[in-house]
């Protein structure tokens, strides 16, 4: 039996970039020019000719400006998921504006989709230790799943002795919230991170395969995920440290050609179908599976 796993964009522009944060101001991003709708549109197009379905993780500040794209992710067959609204780490937020920004989002993508908004993702995946409070709240706003863990040690994120694969997570105040944890193989004793994303652009195609073929082998599915930005390598450049430069530019021209390898590759489905199959969340009869 194929296994199947989840494909993950997270909808945000070039300019939201966490690690651009000392350079581009929030209160600044109305001035750069908005390119994730067109970049969206292509990776919609790519998903259609592979005959493949995604959970879109949508940034709410995007959501505000360009709602005909999110409906058409949704017309498409795709699952809308939410993003947060400000891209801010949630590590540096408080619990009363991390519970005001996620109800915001959520509130805003179902109104334009009209269907229950079931996963969340945060910001540069910053639920880590100093931040498991936000399980709490995510529950509160009704998510079913949360999809923010990764489960390595990381300058800016990660749990590194966090549970590898889909479970029920207990939150602090003793919820229970299902975890789709980022994918990481293991390589000796470490766990090297393959859910996408730089990663997938700084190794080479062979190892990215590998470690998702090792995951599969173990019968378990991998969460992949990508930002429309990391296949436009005509974006404009950021002024930013050498490290956040390297991270963000390296092999975007490579990208979307590596993309499509991967999904000849791979059995791909949505977050919310592969939850389905392992019995973790229930289906939904309005929902169309692929």
């Amino acid at each position: 039996m194929v296994t199947q796993n989840a494909l993950t964009v997270d909808v945000e522009d070039y300019f939201h970039v966490s690690a651009f944060a000392k350079s581009i101001k929030t209160q600044d991003w109305e001035k750069h020019p908005l390119r994730v709708e067109n970049n969206t549109r292509r990776l919609l197009d790519l998903f259609d000719s592979y005959d493949t379905k995604a959970t879109f993780f949508v940034l709410g500040w995007v959501a505000e400006r360009v709602p005909d794209l999110i409906k058409d992710i949704a017309d498409r067959g795709h699952e809308v998921a939410c993003h947060g609204f400000s891209h801010q780490l949630v590590y540096s937020q408080s619990p009363k504006i991390f519970r005001e920004e996620t109800f915001r989002s959520k509130h805003l993508l179902e109104d334009i989709v009209q269907t229950p908004v079931r996963g969340y993702r945060a910001a540069s995946y910053s639920i880590t230790d100093k931040s498991r409070w936000a399980l709490d709240i995510l529950v509160e706003a009704g998510f079913e799943y949360d999809s923010s863990i990764f489960p390595v040690r990381h300058d800016r994120y990660g749990i590194p002795d966090a549970h590898e694969h889909p479970h029920i997570i207990k939150t602090p105040n003793d919820n229970s919230l299902v975890e789709f944890p980022l994918s990481t193989a293991k390589l000796f004793k470490y766990r090297l991170p393959v859910a996408g994303g730089g990663y997938f652009r700084l190794y080479p195609y062979a190892v990215t395969h590998a470690g998702l073929a090792q995951i599969n082998r173990r019968q378990q599915p991998f969460i992949f995920y990508l930002h429309p930005w990391e296949i436009d390598p005509e974006q404009p450049k950021i002024s930013a440290s050498w490290l956040s430069r390297f991270r963000h530019y390296n092999n975007l021209d490579k990208c979307e050609g590596r993309l499509c390898r991967l999904l000849s590759d791979f059995k791909f489905t949505t977050a919310e179908n592969v939850l389905v199959s392992l019995s973790l969340i229930s289906a939904m009869s309005s929902k169309t599976s692929n």
